[in-house]
C-alpha cells in the first residue's frame, strides 16, 4: 500500500514511528502526568511500549496510517511532544489517538494531530468512520473531540477499568453501525 510517513501541520512534523524511537516513546508513555485520567494505562515496562510499537509499524504496513510521533517544526533538537493519529480498529472504524507530553498541554496540538488524521484516514478509507474513544471525566479530550466537529454517539460503562464508576464515550464523524458501537462498548 503506498503510504506516506512524515506529514507535516502548521506547527508539527508528524512521522511514523521507528525503534530508535522506543525510548523516548517510553519516557512519554511512563510518565504518570500524562496518564492523570487513566493511571492504571502508564506503561510500567518498556515492553509495553514496545508492543505499542510494534502495533503502530503493523498499522503502517497494513493501512498504509497509524499513530506518528510528534515533534514541533521550530524545535532544533526535534525533541518528541508527542505521539498519535489514526489507527484502523477491528476493522470498523479509525481510532484516534493521542498521548502528549504534559509541557505540550493547552497548545491545540491534539487538534493539528486529530485534523492531520482525519484527512489522512479519509483519504486512505473514506468509508470508515473516525472515532475519538475517550473517559467522560477527560475534559481535555471532551473538548478536543467537540472542536473537532465529532458527535457523541456513546456513553457507558468502562469496561476492564480498575475505576468500577468510570464512563466511557465514543464520539465519531457520522454515525456507527451496530458492529462499530458493539466493538467500541467492549473495549477493555
Amino acid at each position: 500500500m503506498p503510504t506516506t510517513t512524515t506529514t507535516l501541520t502548521d506547527r508539527l512534523v508528524l512521522a511514523a514511528p521507528t525503534q530508535a524511537d522506543l525510548p523516548a516513546l517510553h519516557a512519554l508513555h511512563a510518565d504518570p502526568a500524562v496518564w492523570e485520567h487513566l493511571p492504571s494505562g502508564r506503561h510500567t515496562e518498556i515492553a509495553m511500549t514496545r508492543s505499542m510499537l510494534d502495533r503502530a509499524e503493523a498499522g503502517w504496513r497494513a493501512h498504509g496510517l497509524d499513530i506518528w510521533t510528534v515533534r514541533r517544526r521550530d524545535d532544533p533538537e526535534g525533541a518528541l511532544v508527542g505521539v498519535g493519529g489514526c489507527s484502523v480498529r477491528a476493522g470498523v472504524a479509525w481510532n484516534v489517538y493521542y498521548r502528549l507530553a504534559r509541557d505540550a498541554w493547552g497548545h491545540g496540538y491534539a487538534q493539528e494531530l486529530v485534523a492531520a488524521g482525519r484527512t489522512a484516514a479519509a483519504r486512505l478509507r473514506p468509508e470508515l468512520p473516525v472515532v475519538a474513544y475517550l473517559l467522560e471525566h477527560n475534559e481535555g479530550s471532551r473538548r478536543a473531540a467537540e472542536r473537532a466537529g465529532f458527535q457523541l454517539v456513546w456513553r457507558g460503562p468502562d469496561a476492564g477499568n480498575p475505576d468500577p464508576a468510570a464512563v466511557r464515550l465514543v464520539y465519531a464523524d457520522r454515525p456507527l453501525s451496530p458492529e462499530a458501537l458493539r466493538v467500541y462498548r467492549e473495549l477493555t
